[in-house]
């Protein structure tokens, strides 16, 4: 089974090249989606958390709002919060390319959007990343509900520069061209990925 990541910058169109990739019949592992799983008010991270933060838990799971308040307050407490939810998220990527290899899955897209911040890149066997103009970038970012300047060149300083992402992809696909052409550029790599499977399985 081959593992490929997909990965971006905010605002470079993820979100929406992996619903063109689960479009073709490719299953797709989402690590924000794993999150909101583990905040959610049974999720795995909530006994940890509680223990660290209780007034960041409520009735619905984490208070995003008042998590991230706290980390603004104690910038070390942002290591450990990491040290309790990564582990978590990778035993959830875990059971996803368990599932997938049970289910006779031959290529799976896994959606990490701080891959090379991480060093996922090495766990996988190919790398996309979506990418657009840093100007259409700063236009989709700013158009978000609640977003504004600071925060947005907060994310981008802990985020790895989009150049230094596509040169050391083995796939790019550009956004900022329209629907139309990210999904002709979706299809193309989804058939490079798929081909040596296809001429292996005919040897």
């Amino acid at each position: 089974m081959k593992i490929v990541a997909l990965t971006g910058s905010i605002g470079m169109g993820k979100s929406t090249t992996s619903a063109m990739f689960k479009d073709l019949g490719v299953p797709i592992w989402d690590a924000d989606a794993a999150v909101h799983r583990l905040y959610a008010p049974d999720g795995a991270a909530i006994p940890p958390l509680e223990a660290l933060i209780p007034e960041a838990i409520g009735t619905h799971g984490v208070d995003r709002n008042i998590l991230t308040a706290k980390i603004l307050q104690d910038p070390g407490l942002l290591k450990q919060i990491e040290a309790i939810v990564h582990p978590l998220v990778g035993k959830d990527r875990a059971d996803f390319l368990v599932a997938a290899r049970e289910q006779g899955a031959g290529l799976v897209l896994v959606d990490v959007p701080l891959l090379f911040e991480t060093g996922g890149e090495a766990y996988v066997d190919a790398v996309i990343v979506v990418s657009c103009s840093a100007e259409m970038q700063r236009t989709r970012v700013l158009a978000r509900p609640g977003m504004t300047e600071e925060k947005f060149a907060s994310i981008l300083a802990r985020q790895t520069p989009d150049e230094v992402k596509c040169a050391k992809a083995d796939f790019v696909i550009d956004t900022g061209l329209g629907l139309d052409a990210a999904r002709e550029q979706v299809g193309k790599v989804h058939a490079a990925l798929i081909k040596p499977a296809a001429e292996t399985a005919e040897k």
